[in-house]
């Protein structure tokens, strides 16, 4: 068993679009039409081949909006991103506007930050400790 594709709800996916490539920089591996929405994955440019992030438009159905406004107000992510350098990619990101609910924290086997990513989620950024 893989893990080959990973789920963000989102409500505008055009939107979702630019913050996942333009300000985290991941790269557009699919954009295929499906009637008002699309099938729109992204992937990692460190991992071209590797899991896909899909951006599925289904934020506004009401189970999902419920599920993302209690996941934020309890401050938890909807996704977690491995970085190897996290202080370098913290301050990338924070040089791309993007917003930190959690600046990098210290929690013993890994340094954790979460983000806002302008959608309605919390995301997860960690860099695991080596021992």
């Amino acid at each position: 068993m893989k893990i080959r594709l990973l789920s963000i709800p989102v409500a505008d996916q055009d939107k979702a679009l630019r913050f996942y490539t333009e300000k985290l920089g991941f790269i557009l591996k699919k954009d295929i039409p499906l009637g008002e929405a699309r099938w729109l994955t992204l992937v990692s440019p460190e991992d071209p081949e590797g899991p896909e992030l899909l951006l599925e438009p289904n934020a506004e159905y009401p189970a999902m909006k419920a599920l993302k406004e209690s996941l934020v107000r309890d401050g938890i992510p909807i996704a977690a991103f491995a970085i190897d350098n996290i202080k370098e990619e913290f301050a990338r990101l924070k040089e791309n506007g993007v917003n930190f609910t959690l600046e990098p924290t210290d929690f013993g086997t890994a340094i954790v930050g979460i983000l806002d990513d302008t959608c309605g989620n919390l995301i997860q950024i960690y860099q695991e400790k080596t021992v």
